[in-house]
């Protein structure tokens, strides 16, 4: 099992943009996306939570997103293509900081680009719970964390506080 310490809030290597993969990397990716499956499912286990991780998570500085909901999905280099109008008001959680929520608007639906495993390009169409989770996972390779996306001050609380949350 090859869990890795995910990188916590504080960290500057989580403010940083992560760089593109190429087809010429395909090979390294095997072990990473092993060390994503192992860190989200240890943090799942621990926390019971966690849908998906991108590789800044885990200091490496590389565009790729490991999702595990039903099943196990890689999307090398992913990019939200398209963005609705509509906006959510959603309490976000990050493994970055397990024990804080943070209230951030989101866009109700989204379309995502990535290239798969085999390098071929895919594309999803996402809405609610999936379309805030990605933005979510999309914003980690950019250097952005939910912090900096607060709605405001009072958009703050501790998951131990989640039953009092609106």
């Amino acid at each position: 099992m090859a869990v890795r310490q995910v990188l916590l809030l504080g960290n500057p290597q989580l403010y940083e943009a992560a760089a593109t993969f190429t087809r010429e990397e395909i090979g390294d990716i095997k072990p990473l996306i092993a060390d994503l499956h192992d860190t989200l499912m240890d943090f799942k286990e621990r926390y019971g939570a966690g849908r998906a991780i991108a590789s800044p998570q885990i200091g490496v500085m590389k565009r790729v997103i490991y999702m595990h909901i039903d099943e196990p999905v890689v999307m090398i280099n992913p990019k939200i293509e398209w963005k609705s109008g509509e906006m959510m008001e959603v309490w976000d959680d990050c493994m970055c900081f397990p024990d804080l929520l943070v209230k951030v608007l989101r866009h109700q639906r989204i379309r995502l680009v990535y290239r798969d495993l085999d390098w071929k390009e895919r594309s999803l169409d996402a809405e609610g719970d999936l379309s805030e989770l990605l933005q979510h996972e999309c914003d980690h390779l950019d250097g952005i964390l939910a912090v900096s996306r607060a709605i405001d001050g009072k958009s703050f609380a501790l998951r131990s506080q989640r039953g009092f949350l609106s």
